[in-house]
């Protein structure tokens, strides 16, 4: 868990750290920065995000594979149908992560 006010990629870095590394990873556009790609290369994983509109020399991605983002945005907001995970009235983060637990596992069971 990271704080309100940090960027994305603060989070991804200390999680691609803790898990094996995927052979693809599929992010949107904030997560386009030449340092995750290069991490990732280097650890032999396709990189599949979009380039940012203000990059001066775009890269190329596969349009085909990142259709498939559209799992994980569906994910988060079932998870965001828990009115407590939506809203996070929790002022402590492990309380906060223990009703996102509860929330997918009662996800994962229903379906």
């Amino acid at each position: 868990m990271t704080p309100g006010q940090a960027h994305d990629l603060v989070g991804a870095a200390a999680l691609l750290e803790c898990v094996p590394t995927p052979r693809r990873l599929i992010a949107d556009r904030a997560y386009d920065a030449r340092k995750l790609r290069d991490w990732l290369a280097k650890r032999g994983c396709e990189a599949v995000i979009p380039p940012n509109p203000t990059r001066k020399n775009p890269h190329t991605y596969d349009a085909e594979a990142y259709k498939q983002r559209n799992l994980i945005e569906r994910m988060f907001c079932r998870l965001k149908d828990f009115r407590r995970v939506a809203t996070r009235y929790d002022k402590r983060a492990d309380t906060f992560l223990a009703a996102i637990f509860i929330a997918a596992t009662l996800i994962w069971w229903l379906n």
